[in-house]
Order: C-alpha cells, then structure tokens, then sequence
C-alpha cells in the first residue's frame, strides 16, 4: 500500500511541473469526486446515506460547470453507484490532467450515549445479596452541528477540532462516524522541509483560496460558514493539482439531511461550489 509520504514525493518529482496554475493559466478541466460509492456508504443520516448525497451533488455540479463556463471539461471519478479506491480516484485524476480537484462529501458527528437506571436485579457477593443496578445504553447520533466546511491538504500530524470528518481512512474510522489521523511527514528531517515547501508554492496557496471561494458563496446562501481548514486527507495528496474537499452539511443533522437529499438543496449546493470555482478561476486568469 502507497504511503501518503510515497505519494507526495511521487508527484511532487512528476507532476507539479503540469499543473502549477500560475496566474494567466486558463482553468479547463476540473475533476469532480463524489465521495464514497457502491459497497462504501459513508456517513449514514436517518434515512440517507453520504454516497448518495455526494453523487447527487457532484452530477448537478458537473453539468452546471458544462453548462455555465464554454469549453469547461468535467471528469467524474464516478457517475453511478460504485466504489472507486482512493489510488483509482487519483489515477483518474492526474491522467486526465486535471487543473483542479473538487471532492464532495457530507459531514457527521460520532455518536454520542446516555445510560439510564432500568432496574435492579440480586446477585450473590461474598455470601450476601445484594441488590445491582442495571442500566439502558442508547445510542444517539443526531446532532445539531450545522454548516459547510471546505478542507485542504496539510502535510503534518493535525489535532482536528469540532466535528469528526467523515473521510475514507480505515473501515473503523468509517464505522465510528470519524476521520483517522496519521503522523505524515518528520518535521525535522531537512527532505521534509522541501517537499513541504514545493507543495505549498505549487498547491497549497491556490487551494486554500479555492476554498475560500467557495466557502463565500455558502456564506452568500446564508449557510453556516465553518472556514476554510486543513487536515492530511490522502484523497487530496495523490492529485497532483490544486484541491479540496467539502463537506456540504451535516447528514446526521434531520433539518439538513432533508436539505441534502432534495433537488433544491442539492442544486443550491452545486450552485455554491460551481460559483465558488467560477471567482476562483477569474482571479487565477485575469489578475
């Protein structure tokens, strides 16, 4: 299995000479991935999953962006219900040559449980009955959190804070309802410190004001606006281009989770993202 320190060095050597999008550089192709798919469902609301609220939202997207900016190329990493591996998605990806990565997803919390006294029942100790409480564990998962939140690669261990992000790390980070985090990189070896410089002059910069882009125009649809963060999702190492992912709302959440599976929510979502992308690319071709 490719390490994500294996994957950045492999495109940063390769790569980043194709797809600096230095200003003056038109944007002309734009790879859209739907998170999750087929066997892999993703965060689960009460009657939704992730997967398919990312692919609902990434089809609107790419045909907005086909529609709306002539001679714009969309690349989906997937159309249908089907699982593509992490390593598939950038391969997909890179051997398109894409100019940017748009990765969507959907949020949740960890669950949460409360414990209740259900009764008592007499057990036997040390020659004495005693009486010993039993108690309920419910498990709960819906939340209140809500809001949009954009994240960009970062190449060091990350204390993430707040919500859990739901990611594709491990089956038991999946099945908890978070996001894993791995020690990346060795700050204090000197080959760190160059590759961590190379990607943030090639990517990191672009990135960040991509998903600031789009974070604006969640914030112009009077959506939460939960920032621009950073965390080392391996999704976003292996494209060798500029990228984000966002995460569109909180499945877990009964009011939003109705929003993401309805065509308006949807399209509102897309519209966000695509208008986000369409300031990003003006400031990236015209200034």
């Amino acid at each position: 299995m490719r390490t994500l320190f294996n994957l950045i060095i492999s495109f940063l050597i390769f790569n980043i000479p194709l797809n600096l999008n230095a200003k003056g550089k038109k944007i002309n192709k734009i790879i859209v991935d739907a998170g999750h798919g087929g066997k892999d469902y993703g965060a689960q609301g009460s009657f939704s999953s992730e997967k398919d609220v990312t692919l609902g939202v990434s089809l609107k997207l790419g045909k907005i962006l086909t529609d709306s900016l002539p001679g714009m190329q969309v690349v989906y990493t997937r159309t249908t219900d089907i699982y593509p591996t992490l390593v598939e998605r950038h391969d997909i990806a890179n051997k398109s040559g894409g100019d940017l990565f748009i990765a969507i997803h959907a949020n949740s919390t960890p669950y949460t449980y409360t414990h209740s006294l259900k009764g008592y029942k007499t057990v036997t100790r040390h020659h004495k009955k005693v009486k010993q409480p039993i108690y309920a564990s419910v498990r709960h998962h819906e939340t209140s959190r809500q809001g949009v939140e954009t994240y960009v690669l970062a190449l060091h261990r990350m204390k993430q804070q707040g919500a859990e992000v739901e990611d594709e790390f491990s089956a038991k980070d999946s099945a908890n309802g978070g996001g894993g985090e791995e020690a990346l990189l060795n700050a204090n070896d000197p080959q760190t410190a160059i590759i961590v410089a190379q990607y943030t002059g090639a990517f990191l910069n672009r990135s960040i004001k991509l998903g600031t882009r789009i974070q604006e125009q969640f914030a112009a649809q009077r959506r939460p606006d939960l920032g621009v963060k950073q965390k080392p999702l391996e999704v976003l190492a292996g494209s060798a281009m500029p990228g984000v992912l966002v995460e569109v709302g909180f499945i877990n959440n009964p009011e939003e989770e109705t929003y993401l599976n309805s065509e308006k929510g949807q399209r509102e979502v897309a519209l966000a993202i695509y208008r986000g992308i369409k300031a990003y690319k003006d400031d990236v071709e015209n200034k």
